[in-house]
């Protein structure tokens, strides 16, 4: 008799008390698989292998997977550690990092494009700002006051990232060295100057999908301010 009125009372307070999700936690496995798509995109730029390409495509099916669950949850729930928006906003923008990740491996597919210096080291940098964006949502439910530092530090990668994507356009259009660099017969020099025009239009766009990737990364360590804003 007394297990079935602890049993009911239970019942009761878990109606009037529903417990509230533990969405720092689901944040959380969003920026782990955000951490993974990125180091995954790094290294298809060290290697261009086909397996890398895959792995980011994988990654970014899983991190929609998350997104899903997250979304659901998140319209269930009675009651939230932080203002409804706020988390909304977390889950979108993370996903965007990811989402944009994969869209640069099919930019490149689509255009014929291979890794280069510059896309090398831009991923890197946004790689960091992804490490730094996941080491401060971690500390949410810790310490939310220390986040604000990583939500910066991402901020500076994002910099850092636009900073390396004028410097890739200011080396792409340096067409007068491109050319006298060309073979001195004027018909191949012709073609070969074509070719070469539309590879740096289309390296533009790729370039220019980069950094936006990083202004989406920007966009999420505003969300983690907002958020330390909120709950500090």
């Amino acid at each position: 008799m007394s297990g079935s009125s602890n049993s009911l009372a239970s019942k009761i307070l878990a109606n009037v008390f529903p417990r509230v999700p533990d969405f720092y936690g689901m944040i959380n496995d969003q920026c782990d698989v955000c951490a993974q798509t990125m180091d995954a995109l790094a290294e298809f730029m060290e290697t261009g292998t086909e397996e890398k390409a895959l792995q980011v495509r994988e990654l970014e099916k899983r991190g929609d997977e998350i997104k899903e669950r997250n979304m659901t949850v998140l319209n269930q729930a009675f009651a939230t550690p932080m203002d409804r928006e706020d988390i909304y906003r977390a889950v979108t923008s993370i996903d965007m990092i990811i989402n944009y990740a994969k869209t640069t491996i099919r930019e490149m597919e689509g255009l014929g494009l291979k890794p280069d210096e510059h896309t090398r080291e831009m991923v890197q940098m946004m790689r960091e700002g992804v490490d730094a964006l996941k080491r401060g949502f971690q500390k949410l439910g810790v310490t939310p006051s220390l986040a604000d530092q990583d939500a910066e530090a991402v901020r500076k990668a994002e910099r850092n990232t636009e900073k390396a994507y004028r410097r890739a356009i200011a080396d792409l259009f340096q067409v007068d060295a491109h050319l006298r660099a060309l073979d001195n017969n004027e018909s191949r020099a012709h073609s070969a100057a074509l070719t070469h025009v539309i590879e740096i239009f289309k390296r533009r766009e790729l370039y220019r999908h980069l950094s936006n990737t990083a202004d989406r990364m920007a966009e999420a360590a505003d969300v983690l301010h907002d958020i330390v804003v909120q709950i500090s």
